[in-house]
């Protein structure tokens, strides 16, 4: 790493996580913690937690944790090592980064202050050059007003080999590596991007790292052959298309008010949601919708609606759809917009038509089931018959067995077919379909799930660490709570404890002390309530130990005298708990349980 641990302790420490999280959320004191509507997931009772002592959160509704850096990394979705960069410069804190590490950094500096002085000289070139009104022209054509070009800083490249090089004197290695130009083979620096319209692509905390290009109306190359529409920024050190959605630091504000995200196919279909009053809509880079692009917009909302023209969205990669739905737990509907019709034209022409669209939006494989039935004949059984193969064909993508009965159902209704028939023929083609298996999505562990006396003693020994010393591992049943409760240490932060978790691949553990930590566990507890505490746990754990004893005694592993007498001992210790022979009683008991465990197979 090129960031010592040191100086990423402290920059967490002058990091107040309160103040940086309700730069975007609106936080209420409640107690020792602080409450909110959680910014990952729609909802309208707050169940965000942020505890300022340890800095961490904690939602109970979508499981999304972590700290400072943990937060800048999920909202501006930058790498580890340029949320500890950015957390640092806010603090004003220097950094003690080696030789290589400093000199990339400067490299990547350089990379962003040149494209924001290109796309601040585009913009120039739209709003006030002679050559650029063939541009505004353009963009009036297609509804999109001053105001709108200003926002997105829309740019103009003129009709010129080296306007921008020549303007901003920059060398070959930063144009290599913000793609804004190339040596050509005679040697000479020239512009990537003549003769387009510009359309800035910035990352999620503004910064330009891109620009994509669109050629006139009716340009041609000088053969005559016609020009590429679109041409985009290749990919560089500072922007990688998989990982990038066009007008996400616009969008993302109304995008989490809202709980949706609205993705299309171009930039001027952006624009145009924008100016219908619909500002949370974003566009892929040149490239197709993928898992990344799924993985950044399932931390910013759960209902993804495409709203692409009709038959794109009815090409889509089915199977990677419903998949992405189940792996990051989304909704994924399609906008049903007219035929032959992009958002862009029925913004313009009937801006309301496209917030119905988008408001009456459709599960995809409803969508994909209505394109089928819609271009069916049904006057003729054989018309029915075919449309219901092809139905098959498409209800047999969806993974969950459920799901598909209930359109299976619809579509016998709709095409006269047995219910029963068509259910079986479902079931043939979805298990002989040639296709990728579904990602099964573990369900995350959290402390409501878990034995609740195991969720009060970790409460206790998080919050209270000096109260460690009156638990044991061998008390916690659960396997998640014994890691979570083994991994907390003397002196050792809890944000450290929980990120070692995490590179132990013990993720389950490390979440449930991410709940346990933002909880309000009120004042210290008395002795007498450690104490009762306690009893309570190691009353589960005995139990738990001497049904498992019973079972072995059924099935012939133990003697039943010797269980018998077990079981009443254990029981004669569980009642001196709270009483003056308590310590005596807990001692044997956590010798007991330590040799159950020991000898259970790991």
């Amino acid at each position: 790493m090129a960031i010592s641990d040191n100086d990423i302790a402290t920059v967490r420490a002058a990091t107040d996580i309160v103040a940086l999280i309700t730069e975007q959320v609106a936080l209420k004191k409640t107690g020792r913690r602080w409450t909110g509507l959680c910014p990952f997931h729609g909802e309208k009772t707050p169940s965000f937690s942020v505890n300022a002592e340890e800095g961490r959160y904690y939602c109970f509704g979508c499981r999304a944790a972590g700290d400072q850096i943990t937060w800048v990394r999920e909202t501006m979705h930058l790498d580890f090592v340029d949320a500890v960069r950015l957390l640092a410069e806010r603090a004003g804190i220097e950094l003690h980064e080696d030789a290589n590490a400093s000199k990339e950094r400067k490299e990547r500096q350089r990379h962003f202050e040149t494209m924001d002085r290109a796309v601040n000289w585009y913009h120039h070139r739209l709003l006030e050059s002679a050559d650029a009104r063939i541009a505004r022209d353009y963009l009036r054509s297609r509804g999109i007003s001053g105001e709108l070009a200003r926002q997105f800083q829309l740019g103009w490249a003129p009709d010129q080999w080296d306007a921008l090089v020549n303007a901003m004197n920059v060398d070959e290695s930063v144009l290599a590596g913000t793609g804004l130009g190339f040596v050509n083979q005679r040697g000479r620096r020239q512009d990537a991007m003549r003769a387009r319209l510009i359309f800035p692509i910035f990352d999620p905390s503004g910064k330009a790292i891109a620009v994509g290009g669109r050629i006139m109306p009716g340009a041609t190359r000088p053969d005559g052959t016609p020009e590429a529409k679109y041409k985009n920024s290749p990919e560089t050190p500072i922007y990688s298309k998989r990982r990038t959605l066009y007008a996400l630091n616009w969008a993302k504000d109304d995008v989490i008010r809202s709980g949706e995200i609205i993705v299309c196919e171009g930039y001027t279909d952006v624009i145009a949601f924008f100016g219908a009053g619909m500002p949370r809509a974003v566009a892929t880079c040149g490239t197709a919708l993928g898992e990344e692009h799924f993985r950044i917009m399932r931390n910013f909302a759960k209902r993804i609606v495409l709203a692409y023209d009709a038959d794109s969205a009815g090409q889509s990669a089915a199977a990677s759809v419903y998949q992405w739905e189940r792996q990051h737990d989304v909704d994924v509907a399609v906008a049903r917009l007219p035929r032959g019709t992009d958002p862009a034209e029925l913004a313009q022409r009937d801006p309301e038509a496209l917030r119905r669209a988008v408001d009456t939006a459709v599960p995809f494989l409803a969508f994909r089931l209505e394109r089928v039935l819609e271009s069916a004949s049904l006057a003729t059984p054989e018309g029915r018959a075919r449309a219901g193969e092809r139905a098959v064909e498409v209800l047999a993508e969806h993974p969950s067995e459920l799901v598909r009965d209930q359109y299976v159902m619809q579509v016998a209704d709709r095409l006269r077919l047995d219910v029963a028939a068509l259910r079986v023929r479902v079931g043939e083609v979805a298990r002989g379909e040639s296709r990728p298996t579904p990602i099964a999505v573990t369900p995350r562990a959290n402390a409501g799930a878990m034995p609740r006396p195991g969720v009060e003693a970790l409460r206790l020994c998080v919050h209270f660490p000096d109260l460690r010393r009156r638990f044991d591992g061998a008390y916690f049943v659960h396997d998640v709570q014994r890691e979570a409760f083994a991994a907390l240490g003397d002196g050792e932060t809890l944000t450290a404890v929980i990120d070692r978790l995490d590179r132990q691949g013990l993720e389950d553990a490390a979440r449930v002390l991410s709940e346990v930590v933002v909880d309000d566990p009120g004042p210290r507890p008395s002795e007498e309530g450690v104490a009762a505490v306690v009893a309570q746990l190691l009353r589960h754990a005995a139990d738990v130990a001497l049904h498992e004893l019973e079972r072995e005694m059924r099935d012939g592993l133990v003697a039943p005298d010797v269980a018998m007498a077990v079981i009443r001992d254990v029981k004669d210790r569980l009642s001196l708990l709270g009483t003056g022979q308590g310590e005596s009683a807990e001692r044997s008991l956590r010798e007991w349980l330590t040799g159950r465990l020991a000898t259970q197979p790991s």
